[in-house]
């Protein structure tokens, strides 16, 4: 079930709202891939299960950073212009 917030707007959490879905992906990429490069211990190919899911996302933040880059402005751009 949705909920209203202010103003009569339906309130969805990440899961359901595809652009917020986006935006969490976004963020936790640039965030694991900024954890590994000041705390190369923490996010290691070693490990498993969530650390080793951090390590993939990292790896993706390190080999991808243009378009993750590219891919963060515009969903910049679309959240403070667009919604």
């Amino acid at each position: 079930m949705a909920e209203y917030c202010d103003g009569g707007v339906q309130a969805y959490s990440a899961l359901f709202n595809f652009q917020s879905l986006l935006s969490v992906i976004l963020l936790l990429i640039c965030t694991c891939a900024y954890l590994r490069s000041m705390f190369p211990s923490i996010i290691d190919r070693k490990k498993t299960g969530l650390l080793g899911t951090f390590w993939k996302l990292a790896r993706i933040g390190e080999r991808k950073s243009p378009w993750v880059g590219a891919a963060c402005l515009l969903m910049a751009f679309t959240v403070l212009f667009w919604s």
